[in-house]
């Protein structure tokens, strides 16, 4: 069996196994397993509108996770996708309203640029502290996406406040009509064309440039990609860049198509969620593809479940909890194998 295919094998086990987990524990619960999982299947599958929703939940997960990837390919744990997607909504929205009366397309193009530049702003920043001071990027990053949902609540209940709204949610205007590229459901044919030729793009770039050779290399080890007389640290302001940048995209993508407008706190779990669905993708680009579907048919259920069943949304939270926590342990256990023969290798 190759390498490739023992790691998917293994990666299926993992999620059979956090099904099975899952299970056993809403049994003890007294839940009907049967019930719950059928439910899932309808809310993800063959329920009424359930793929338009699965592919709806897919999108930004998949644009965050990518920028994970990216991250993880330079060796670095960038977990501020929240607040990066968070401070891109803010900034498409802001252009949007303040230049509402424009080109449609310009202004959705312009919006989604400033997108882009406030996810990668916000998503430098750490990564500046990270390859300048060795400050660790999980803390920083992490903390950077509590300010970004703090930006958010401010816009929202301030400077970007509906005037008309009824004051119990904190909200914004809603963006011209024509500015949107989806309707309510999230999905269309141009979102659909922008994230599949994002996804090729990041994976010609990681898996058939120089570029993404260096990336790797200095992912695994930044020692000797000194010695090659890589700048290790620009390379990694790079992948921090582009993280930030996937992920602000992924928040334009949410404003200009089934949000229409920001709500303080809108989808609070996305940007967190993506970094399990790029683990759960082995890093790698394909395989993030799949996981972003299969993650977004389960954000799906859980949105469905509470109309069939008695079983409270946080319970597939869970199991998504489970599944990262297997995943987790096996690449790390995975990487210190690997780790160990080198330096076996380098002591013979």
């Amino acid at each position: 069996m190759t390498e490739p295919l023992r790691r998917l094998v293994n990666t299926v086990a993992l999620v059979v196994v956090s099904f099975l987990v899952t299970a056993l524990i809403l049994r003890v619960s007294g839940y009907p397993v049967g019930d719950v999982f059928s439910g899932i299947v309808e809310g993800a599958i063959t329920g009424t509108g359930a793929t338009t929703s699965t592919i709806r939940w897919s999108i930004p997960l998949l644009l965050i996770a990518l920028g994970v990837v990216i991250g993880f390919r330079a060796g670095y744990f960038n977990i501020g996708g929240q607040g990066q997607f968070y401070v891109g909504a803010c900034a498409a929205l802001a252009v949007s309203l303040a230049w509402r009366e424009g080109p449609a397309p310009l202004v959705t193009l312009c919006g989604v640029l400033a997108a882009m530049g406030a996810g990668m702003a916000w998503s430098l920043l750490p990564g500046y502290l990270r390859v300048r001071f060795g400050t660790d990027e999980v803390l920083t990053t992490l903390m950077m996406s509590f300010i970004g949902a703090l930006v958010l609540q401010y816009l929202t209940a301030g400077p970007l406040r509906n005037p008309a709204g009824t004051g119990q949610t904190a909200a914004s205007e809603r963006i011209p009509e024509s500015l949107r590229i989806t309707d309510g459901t999230g999905v269309s044919l141009t979102a659909l064309l922008l994230v599949g030729g994002v996804t090729v793009l990041v994976w010609l770039l990681l898996d058939r440039t120089r570029f993404g050779l260096t990336m790797t290399l200095v992912g695994r080890n930044p020692t000797m990609a000194r010695w090659q007389g890589i700048n290790v640290g620009r390379v990694g302001l790079v992948a921090f860049a582009l993280s930030g940048v996937l992920a602000g995209l992924a928040g334009a993508v949410e404003l200009y198509g089934p949000g229409a407008r920001l709500v303080t706190g809108f989808s609070p779990e996305v940007g967190f969620t993506a970094i399990v669905v790029a683990l759960v993708g082995l890093l790698n680009v394909w395989g993030t593809v799949v996981a972003a579907v299969f993650f977004g048919g389960l954000q799906s259920a859980i949105l469905f479940l509470p109309i069939v069943t008695d079983l409270p949304p946080p319970a597939l939270v869970l199991l998504q909890g489970v599944v990262a926590f297997l995943v987790t342990v096996r690449i790390r256990s995975v990487r210190r194998g690997r780790a160990g023969i080198a330096t076996e290798t380098l002591t013979a």
